[in-house]
């Protein structure tokens, strides 16, 4: 019994540690997802769940450093009881979401570890209900727990384990928010070379699966031989893939994808113009200005006539195009943000409080 007990007790608590600071490390991305689960919540369930929308970033610091703190009073034993009750709690409530992001093919992404590791809704489903199972475990024999070094601190260290890792937490996921994540997990990452990404790295292979006269076969390669039909087909080199799919920029008729990876380029991304910060337009509006060394372009997801009067507003006369807002947020969690391009290479990335002078740009350009 006690391997199980502790095993139940190291598991889940070094989960929950390592789930909650990859979601202090990028805030926003947790705000985004939570977002849209109140969104399809509000719109499957009740309008309720959109009160929600408004304190999503709030929401996500305190769900985010919740579970790290529970993670680490689970491992030291610190008030076992109320902590056993907030962790099953929690993940009750977790496995509901995951189940039903599963079963109704919702939200195809439960951002249970943020960026870092993917998984499919019903992975995340399955990993909840190990987390029930071991939580379940962990609330019954929670009076059989004890804490670890109580004799240190006379008898405080718990208390002062668990208020440092609270305001130690909650000050990384507020620079997190005004600044950008410490660790970026994203394709769009500084380093990376977007049009490679944009290609499958080796052609991709696929089982097919059919039928004929009430038999099942399955092919490498589709059949051309007729009678068949067609039931599946099961992609077998999924890690060659193309990263990204999604990237197009375009205004009116016409596909800017490729001109945006060609040169040097500054990219100021402006997604939800309603929400965008004005702290520093002044030394944006300054990266606007011609030149020689790059080019400066505008991405926006809102519509013409919106960012037409944002554009006048603040001056910005650099040339602007269109792009899906979930790609300009993956881009960069900030409102308005900036990214460097060298031929398509993110050289840089600037939350708008960090943005940069005309001189640090070309700085970055001349070391390339």
């Amino acid at each position: 019994m006690k391997i199980i007990k502790d095993f139940a007790r190291y598991a889940v608590g070094a989960l929950f540690i390592f789930s909650g600071i990859i979601k202090v490390n990028d805030p926003v991305g947790t705000q985004i997802k939570l977002t849209e689960y109140f969104e399809v919540f509000a719109s499957d369930i009740t309008p309720f769940f959109e009160w929600f929308v408004p304190v999503a970033l709030f929401l996500s610091v305190f769900l985010s450093v919740l579970e790290v703190v529970l993670g680490v009073a689970l491992i030291i034993g610190y008030r076992m009881k109320i902590t056993a009750w907030i962790l099953l709690a929690m993940i009750v409530f977790f496995t509901f979401l995951t189940f039903y992001s599963a079963y109704f093919n919702k939200v195809t992404d439960c951002g249970c570890f943020g960026d870092a590791i993917k998984l499919t809704p019903w992975e995340s489903f399955y990993k909840d209900i190990i987390l029930l199972v071991l939580t379940g475990f962990i609330f019954w024999q929670k009076n059989n727990y004890t804490p670890i070094f109580k004799d240190r601190f006379k008898g405080y260290f718990g208390e002062i384990k668990v208020i440092g890792v609270t305001v130690f937490m909650t000050a990384i996921a507020i620079y997190a928010i005004n600044h950008l994540p410490f660790i970026d997990f994203r394709t769009y990452k500084v380093g990376n070379y977007l049009p490679a990404l944009m290609q499958d790295s080796e052609p991709l292979k696929y089982i097919y699966t059919m039928e004929k006269d009430g038999e099942t076969f399955e092919f490498e390669t589709y059949p051309s031989e007729g009678g068949y039909t067609y039931v599946d087909a099961r992609l077998i080199n999924p890690e060659a893939a193309a990263k990204i799919t999604d990237l197009n920029v375009w205004e009116g008729d016409n596909d800017y994808t490729e001109e945006l990876l060609t040169g040097n380029k500054l990219i100021i991304i402006v997604h939800q113009v309603e929400k965008a910060s004005a702290k520093k337009m002044d030394r944006i509006r300054n990266l606007t200005f011609q030149n020689p060394n790059f080019e400066t372009r505008i991405l926006t997801s809102s519509g013409y006539e919106t960012f037409e009067v944002f554009r006048h507003k603040y001056q910005l006369g650099a040339p602007y195009y269109f792009a899906d807002a979930t790609v300009l947020k993956t881009m960069v969690r900030s409102n308005p943000g900036i990214l460097l391009l060298s031929d398509g290479k993110i050289l840089a990335k600037w939350h708008y409080n960090d943005t940069p002078l005309t001189d640090d740009v070309v700085e970055i350009l001349n070391r390339k």
